[in-house]
């Protein structure tokens, strides 16, 4: 058998699997995510500007119009994210209740690389997660005003995998 040069294996590597190769060229901002039954993307989007919030996204659910809002905020020793995702919140002065009622999913946003390691999510302008772990996403989204007829109607896995990164 003959030895392959290591630039070979390496590019063999990404053929088979090309989440590899994309997420070192993917910054955070711009991945796209999918769920193993493909019903739904979660697409990173850049803040732009400083505030407490240190990742932003949308959830779409596939083959309907349905999007939902997320935010990933630090805890304040920078090692966790805790995300929220909201739909159809309503606008300008906001109450305590109104935003629970609007809440889809709430808990802590983990990264992940192929082989299972856990870590916190990147911020902005670091290479882009392999996987994202939501715990409990998918029952969260099943007792929300997301599900229903015209809405959702699978529940998603809590493993999101990287699918892409766009320009």
């Amino acid at each position: 058998m003959t030895r392959l040069a290591p630039v070979r294996w390496a590019m063999m590597a990404f053929a088979v699997n090309p989440a590899l190769a994309l997420a070192g060229e993917c910054v955070q901002e711009k991945a796209v995510y999918g769920d193993m039954d493909d019903a739904y993307e979660l697409r990173f989007e850049p803040m732009g500007s400083e505030s407490s919030v240190s990742n932003k996204f949308k959830l779409a659910v596939r083959n309907t119009n349905v999007v939902a809002d997320g935010v990933v905020m630090r805890t304040d020793d920078q090692k966790r994210a805790d995300g929220r995702i909201m739909f159809e919140c309503p606008e300008g002065d906001v109450t305590g209740a109104d935003l629970r009622a609007c809440t889809v999913w709430q808990g802590m946003v983990y990264a992940s690389d192929l082989k299972g390691h856990i870590s916190a999510l990147p911020t902005e302008g670091e290479s882009a997660a392999e996987r994202l772990f939501l715990p409990a996403l998918g029952p969260s989204i099943q007792k929300s005003s997301l599900w229903g007829e015209g809405k959702a109607t699978v529940a998603p896995w809590d493993v999101l995998s990287l699918k892409g990164c766009y320009q």
